[in-house]
Parts: C-alpha cells; structure tokens; sequence
C-alpha cells in the first residue's frame, strides 16, 4: 500500500483502508529518467500526474523557438495539460522532467470510475482543481502587474529550495525575464 498516495490524499478527505485500496488499484506508479516527456505538444493526453519525487516542469516552445515555462512541481504537486485531459484534446504544453522522477499517474477512464465509486475523490479532486487554479490566478496577475524583482521574491518564496535544482534559463523563462536579469536580480 502507498503511503504517500495515502497521506496525500488525506490532507483533504478520510478514506478507510477499504477506499484506499480502490484508489490505489486505478493508478499506477510510473518512473521517468531527466528530460523525458510525460507530455508531448499535440499529443493526446491520456493522464494526470501525482509526482512523488523530482521535479517536473510544464512548457510550450514558441513560433520563435523560445521556451515558455507555465508551472515546475515538485512533491505533493499535480502536473499534465490539465485542459487538454479534461476537454479530452491535443495538448497545447509539453511535460518533462528536470531530474529524475517517480509519479502517481491515473487516467481519464479511471479517474472516472475512482469518482463514480467514491464520490468522496470528486471532492478531493475539486479541491485539488480549485487550488490550481487560484495559483493559475495568482501567477498571471503577477505576470501582468509585478516587476521582476518582485515575481522572483514570490518565486523564492513558492519554490523554495528550487535554486539549487534548476538551471537559470529555466527560470529567467518561468519569470518571463532575460538570463542577464536573472542574474542582476540573483545577485
């Protein structure tokens, strides 16, 4: 039985041992080497990612071949072209790993055989979407009303201890800045 499926769900909902089970059996524990995809652009999307250990990003490459970072996750994290999963299209954003990862994943089909068996999940997961969202929010009012200095102090702040594992570029594109003004604002 996974212990840490089982304690993350239960940050937001009870399930006896009995639930558990069910929930465990619907999804499978994947591992990834660093830079493999769990996501491709255009792609379908055919599941939705609990990550246990290491640090994934989502992305899309511009017309101008420039990388644009949406979100990194860490453990405890959700991560997929969540529209895409849910609308059931191509994905518009590309998943990949930063290191090496270890991910709970589920499908489109069991996720909804999980909520149709317990509803009490279709709560859990509403809870999980709300918080993604706000965060969503959170992150283009930064984008829009932020200097740079400020959207890397809230950078620090949500990732901490994310400096250490990730190269510059990733995050100058996460924060929509220049390597070089990374840099002044790292120094």
């Amino acid at each position: 039985m996974s212990h840490f499926l089982k304690t993350h769900i239960r940050e937001l909902i009870q399930l006896t041992d009995d639930e558990f089970e069910i929930v465990q059996s619907l999804f499978t524990k994947k591992k990834f080497r660093k830079r493999q995809f769990l996501v491709q652009e255009h792609q379908p999307v055919t599941e939705i990612y609990l990550i246990e250990k290491g640090i994934l990003k989502s992305s899309t490459i511009d017309s101008t071949g420039k990388e644009h970072i949406l979100q990194f996750a860490a453990p405890h994290w959700w991560i997929s072209d969540f529209a895409a999963f849910f609308k059931q299209e191509f994905s518009s954003v590309a998943v990949d790993c930063i290191e090496d990862s270890e991910v709970y994943a589920i499908s489109y089909e069991n996720l909804n055989i999980l909520c149709s068996k317990l509803p009490v999940m279709e709560r859990f997961f509403r809870i999980k979407s709300n918080f993604g969202y706000v965060a969503l929010q959170q992150r283009i009012l930064s984008l829009m009303s932020k200097t740079a200095k400020e959207r890397y102090e809230d950078f620090l702040k949500q990732y901490p201890g994310f400096i250490e594992h990730l190269p510059k570029q990733l995050i100058a594109s996460y924060l929509g800045v220049s390597r070089e003004t990374l840099s002044r604002l790292y120094s």
